[in-house]
């Protein structure tokens, strides 16, 4: 029997329609993975609301960060502490989902300093974040008004390229940069082999939050004396494109042009970010050219793991004017250095940093952390008293594990690994014949006279663990073990005496102990104990004669601290307090052999005794207006437990290069309307200038105001326009001392940078999504 055509081709139909049918049902019901991630440590967040939008059906992620979906649509995503979120969810087997810390509610953000999952408000020691927020309350060219807000942290600015951050007393007896402090750009080390470390040079508008450890408080990150600056880069976003741009002007010819790009897919995202900055400088020889270029992105290649990559790249040139002694500092503080300005002195220098990290989930409760990193600098620097030519570069690894696991019903978080870091510094030095030309020549280049090579290189072992004894008490015990060397090459072949030689340093180990304690939901008491080093530099090291000091010693100290951070006044008031007490041994002291050169030498003791008071208060907080101030203070009672320099006994008295106290106070405001701004009033207290406490600079109050309109002026278009004012009532000031400085060949020591006077900056930020 013959078929009916058509009845065979309708049959074939209805068939096909059963069958897409069936697969877009059966589609459409499969469920979607999601997980959700802290935008800026990608730390994956438990108990994170979920609402669909459609159905009003609520949901929450696990401890995992993971929950699924079986439908797609539009969904809130909300969780105390960080931005809510709307996304659209579209087919896909896997999608990340990352949410941005909210400024206003700290203490419920989860650090990333340790790479354990915490919240800030159960920490041990003292951490301190500075948001975006904080970063942007002032100018976008110098981070220096963000971190003095912080409490214990100080930082002097004698030029844009030269800076001294302090904390907690640490750090004040380097002369000219910063020391003793560890800092780290997400996991890459920004430290020296020498214990150097430059901030100061990155674009701040690459950086979206800064932790900081305060104290010999970080056993993972090589327990320094002073403790660890954490820089979070500005992180590449998931499922979206936008273009940001920015132009600056302002006093002095300031003038900065920034450009940010982020293009992000469901897995793959990509940031690109370039800034150029200008200044001619308040005073003279004080001319000032920085470009910079940073590169961020992240890969989710599969389930289990993902890779990110960051380049930093800087083009600096930065005149120098050097310090100045009290009668110019009153009568012309304009001024430079006489022989600065007759050198034309400055860096120009040029560096890099690149680093890949990976990240491995070998399952829910073990994962691997691994990064390797590399960075150069190539800086030429003519100097009055001669020209320093200088190439480094430096390679290492971090790599450890982090697990969970649960002991006794509760749960223990440890993470255990190592890093490893080697950088080759070749330097020599040439004469400067600035002297035999015409006056305005500036510098020129002579014979070579010292040809150098150093090696230096450490590695740290680290533990590091947080075990919930109660769901209120949290116990932190860490670990770190450290082997530094050095090694010299004098390659100078008319060098006398050679200075070539090596030094090992006598290994360290510094334990820690911490306890936190929830009083009530949002109140918490916190208390360690830890112990630090600082090794000295390589040429701390080096004698008058050229040889190695093989009896110096590092810095060691133990840290003493209890505190407590919370809110009160239903949320309304955050505070965070703490009380501490260092005392550090085989204090480092710099003796001065001739003009702008040092020796090391360890002198005594110090005891570093501190009060640390910051509060936040929401004035209102209403859908038409947010008004909230913020106070900050730190009381120093620093002083040299016993020190004796030669034959001078300075036993007794206060730590050099340190102000007794510090008080911030201001207000933030934000309305509806797009009108927002700030006003922020900051003390420095006196400090003493030498040794002997014969000298003290003076005390000093500084005001900056910046206010601003931001407006959507389209639905992908948004608009902001910036004015401020800094040091509204041109407070005369130092704005860095350079202590213990002395004057040679009759002529009075060099102690003051002088800060600018009243300075103005405007600008505009165009923002376009795609």
């Amino acid at each position: 029997m013959t078929k009916n055509p058509i009845q065979t081709i309708r049959k074939s139909c209805l068939f096909l329609w059963i069958l897409i049918f069936s697969c877009q049902y059966n589609f459409s019901q499969k469920n979607i993975k999601v997980k959700i991630i802290d935008g800026t440590n990608r730390i994956p967040l438990s108990h994170v609301q979920i609402k669909n939008l459609k159905t009003n059906i609520y949901s929450n992620s696990n401890e995992f960060g993971e929950f699924t979906i079986p439908n797609t649509g539009n969904y809130e995503f909300r969780k105390i502490g960080y931005i809510s979120k709307e996304i659209q969810i579209s087919n896909s087997d896997f999608i990340i989902i990352q949410l941005d810390i909210n400024p206003s509610e700290l203490d419920e953000v989860f650090v990333s300093s340790n790479h354990l999952p915490l919240h800030l408000k159960k920490a041990v020691s003292s951490i301190q974040i500075v948001s975006s927020e904080d970063i942007n309350r002032a100018n976008n060219t110098n981070i220096n008004s963000a971190l003095n807000r912080v409490t214990g942290v100080f930082m002097q600015t004698a030029a844009l390229n030269t800076n001294r951050i302090s904390i907690r007393g640490i750090g004040t007896r380097n002369l000219y940069g910063t020391s003793k402090i560890r800092a780290y750009f997400q996991d890459i080390p920004l430290t020296s082999g020498n214990g150097n470390t430059n901030i100061e040079d990155f674009e701040l508008g690459a950086i979206t939050k800064m932790e900081i450890i305060k104290g010999a408080a970080s056993s993972i990150y090589g327990a320094g004396l002073g403790g660890t600056i954490h820089l979070q880069p500005q992180n590449a976003y998931l499922n979206q494109t936008n273009l940001q741009s920015e132009l600056t002007i302002g006093s002095f010819g300031l003038m900065k042009g920034l450009i940010n790009i982020n293009h992000g897919t469901n897995k793959h995202s990509f940031r690109a970010i370039y800034s150029n900055t200008h200044s001619d400088g308040f005073r003279e020889n004080n001319k000032y050219d920085r470009q910079t270029f940073t590169i961020n992105t992240n890969h989710f290649i599969s389930q289990k793991d993902n890779l990110n990559l960051f380049i930093s790249l800087v083009n600096l040139k930065a005149f120098i004017p050097s310090s100045i002694n009290e009668n110019d500092f009153i009568n012309n503080p304009k001024s430079a250095a006489f022989t600065w300005k007759q050198a034309k002195g400055y860096e120009d220098s040029q560096r890099g940093v690149f680093g890949l990290s990976w990240n491995h989930q070998y399952h829910n409760n073990l994962k691997q952390l691994t990064s390797i990193f590399t960075s150069f600098k190539k800086s030429y620097e003519p100097r009055p008293f001669d020209i320093l030519e200088e190439n480094t570069n430096a390679f290492g690894l971090r790599s450890r594990l982090i697990g969970n696991l649960k002991l006794f019903k509760n749960n223990l978080h440890w993470t255990i690994g190592g890093e490893f870091f080697r950088d080759t510094n070749q330097w020599g030095n040439f004469e400067n014949l600035y002297e035999n030309f015409p006056t305005g020549t500036g510098s020129v280049e002579g014979n070579r006279f010292s040809d150098f090579k150093e090696e230096r290189s450490y590695y740290n072992l680290f533990f590091e663990t947080n075990y919930s004894i109660t769901k209120k008490t949290t116990v932190s015990i860490g670990l770190n073990f450290n082997d530094t060397s050095y090694n010299l090459e004098d390659r100078f072949p008319d060098s006398s005496p050679n200075q070539s030689g090596s030094y090992n340093f006598e290994n360290k180990l510094s334990p820690k102990f911490g306890i936190s304690q929830l009083v009530t939901e949002n109140i918490s008491l916190y208390s360690n104990i830890s112990h630090g080093f600082s090794p000295p530099s390589l040429e701390e090291t080096l004698l008058p004669d050229g040889l190695i000091n093989t009896n110096i010693k590092p810095e060691t100290g133990w840290n003493y601290e209890i505190g407590s951070r919370g809110s009160i006044l239903k949320n309304k008031l955050q505070f965070n307090a703490a009380i501490f007490q260092m005392a550090i041994k085989n204090l480092l002291v710099a003796r001065r052999t001739a003009d702008d050169q040092y020796i090391g030498i360890n002198a005594g003791k110090t005891r570093h005794d501190g009060l640390e008071l910051s509060l936040n208060y929401k004035i209102m907080n209403t859908d038409a207006i947010n008004l909230k101030s913020f106070i900050s203070y730190t009381k120093n009672n620093f002083k040299f437990k016993k020190f004796i320099d030669d034959t001078s006994d300075y036993s007794g008295n206060k730590l050099t290069g340190v102000p007794s106290n510090i008080f911030n106070v201001g207000i933030d405001i934000n309305s509806k309307l797009g009108i927002y701004g700030n006003i922020n009033y900051q003390h420095i207290g006196s400090m003493p200038i030498t040794d002997s406490n014969s000298l003290f600079s003076d005390a000093y109050n500084l005001t900056n105001l910046k206010i601003g309109y931001q407006i959507l002026m389209a639905q992908k278009l948004t608009l902001n326009v910036f004015l401020g004012v800094d040091n509204i009532f041109n407070e005369a000031f130092a704005s860095q001392i350079l202590i213990n400085a002395s004057g040679f060949g009759g002529s009075a020591p060099r102690y003051y940078y002088p800060g600018n006077p009243v300075n103005y900056f405007s600008g505009i930020h165009i923002s376009y999504k795609i």
